[in-house]
């Protein structure tokens, strides 16, 4: 065998183990302990409600309301992604709509009941997020139940 030829087998070699190792130190780098993601969860909480509130105003949804006002849960159900392995936090809210003026919920009486909901809050990467949609009348346990193929429960 010519020795150009295992200079080349051997820089091949080592690109492959060079790029597994990135590979692997990146995955491990983005993947937190439970604790972490809990203790993140709370101390960016008060930031990812507001962002929520302010995401689900600006969505639109639903058609001819106006979100209010949104009363969070002390409480925390902690879910995995079984499909990425990531931490999703649930929180109970009651939400608050008023109908808008031309928007075809005027009459509707109940527009100014609270509705009771589920946020769903996912840590994907090393920041948590906020979505802008609810899981409407869904208790934090029984949004993992309804979604038990995709989230499993933590703690």
């Amino acid at each position: 065998m010519s020795p150009w030829l295992l200079v080349a087998v051997a820089g091949l070699i080592g690109v492959a183990a060079t790029l597994l190792a990135s590979f692997w130190w990146l995955r491990r780098r983005h993947t937190f302990s439970f604790d972490h993601a809990r203790q993140t969860f709370q101390w960016r909480r008060e930031w990812l409600e507001a962002e929520f509130l302010s995401r689900a105003a600006a969505s639109g949804k639903p058609r001819g309301l106006r979100w209010v006002d949104c009363d969070f849960d002390n409480d925390v159900a902690f879910a995995r992604d079984r499909r990425t392995g990531h931490y999703r936090a649930l929180v109970g809210v009651a939400i608050r709509f008023e109908a808008i003026v031309g928007g075809g919920m005027e009459e509707v009486e109940a527009v100014g009941n609270l509705k009771a909901a589920t946020v769903v809050f996912r840590l994907d990467g090393p920041h948590w997020e906020a979505d802008d949609r609810a899981c409407f009348n869904l208790s934090p346990t029984q949004t993992i139940a309804h979604y038990q193929n995709e989230l499993e429960p933590v703690e």
